[in-house]
């Protein structure tokens, strides 16, 4: 008979999960105190991640915010580690004392995959709105071109919009609108 343990095992902090070492070339996410090793991408979600990285890049130089790609951790909340494909930090580096989270992420974009899109589009999100800094979510598919973006609209509501034309990624709390052939590019 399995233990009680093995069935139910005990939910790390996220003081707990930065303690662990997982080794070179070993990512993992922390799902509501649940450890989630990560797999790599496709080339598809490398070239998008990639697109929407350099062009963001580009376009917020010299205004405060800086983006990151998914090495960067946002803590979503007490249980919850997660590394968005793209984040766009507006905080001053260091901001709350550590360097290991970005602090103030203004927007977040997750790559959508086959292996990843229920989460992505579920808890992910759900932790996402949750954050008070967070202006923008985008879901992106790099499969059907198509886009899903969330705008803040007050304290505890988001306009929430699923594209099925192309589509700019419009993020009005930067002044920057990322036209949908940049974000698909293939070149």
């Amino acid at each position: 008979m399995a233990s009680s343990a093995l069935q139910h095992p005990r939910l790390l902090t996220v003081e707990e999960f930065l303690e662990i070492d997982f080794g070179p070339g070993l990512k993992a996410e922390l799902d509501r105190g649940v450890i989630q090793m990560m797999a790599g991408g496709t080339r598809d979600h490398a070239r998008v991640q990639g697109n929407v990285l350099a062009y963001l890049h580009a376009a917020l130089r010299g205004s405060g915010c800086r983006t990151y790609g998914s090495d960067m951790k946002v803590r979503s909340d007490d249980r919850s580690v997660r590394y968005p494909d793209v984040t766009v930090d507006c905080g001053a580096p260091g901001d709350a004392g550590s360097d290991q989270f970005l602090h103030a992420p203004r927007v977040i974009v997750e790559i959508l995959s086959p292996s990843t899109r229920t989460t992505d589009a579920g808890v992910k999100l759900d932790e996402y709105r949750s954050i008070d800094t967070v202006e923008t979510i985008a879901l992106v598919d790099p499969e059907t071109e198509r886009l899903r973006v969330l705008q803040r609209a007050g304290p505890q509501s988001w306009n929430d919009t699923a594209f099925v034309a192309p589509a700019a990624l419009d993020l009005p709390s930067l002044g920057v609108s990322m036209p949908h052939a940049e974000i698909f590019a293939r070149d």
